[in-house]
C-alpha cells in the first residue's frame, strides 16, 4: 500500500510540474509610463527595459516586442506585452502594452 501511494504522489507530481512553463524573457515595467511618443529614444527604452526578446520591422521601420507568458495548471496564467515601434530617427513613434501582471 506504502508503495501505490508514493507512486501515486510522484504521478501527481509530475502532471503538476509539467502543467506549468514560461515563454519569452520577463522585462521590468517600471517605465512604462515614461515612454512618450515623438520623444524617448531607442537608447532609453534599451536602457530602461534591455534587449528586446523579438526584433523585426515594419514598413521598414524597427519594431522591438518585449513578451513574457506564464502559465500554471493550477491558478491563474500571466503575461505582458510592451511593442514599441520607432521611426527612421529611432525614436518611439508609437508603443502598445498589455499585461494582467501589474
Amino acid at each position: 500500500m506504502k508503495r501505490w501511494v508514493s507512486l501515486f504522489s510522484a504521478l501527481f507530481l509530475t502532471l503538476v510540474l509539467a502543467g506549468c512553463g514560461a515563454a519569452g524573457k520577463n522585462f521590468p515595467s517600471v517605465h512604462i509610463d515614461d515612454i512618450q511618443n515623438g520623444v524617448t529614444t531607442q537608447t532609453q527604452i534599451l536602457e530602461w527595459f534591455g534587449v528586446a526578446f523579438k526584433e523585426g520591422l515594419r514598413n521598414g521601420n524597427p519594431m522591438w516586442t518585449y513578451q513574457f507568458d506564464r502559465w500554471h495548471s493550477l491558478g491563474d496564467d500571466e503575461s505582458k506585452e510592451l511593442v514599441i515601434l520607432f521611426d527612421d530617427k529611432n525614436i518611439v513613434q508609437a508603443y502598445r502594452y498589455a499585461s494582467n501582471m501589474d
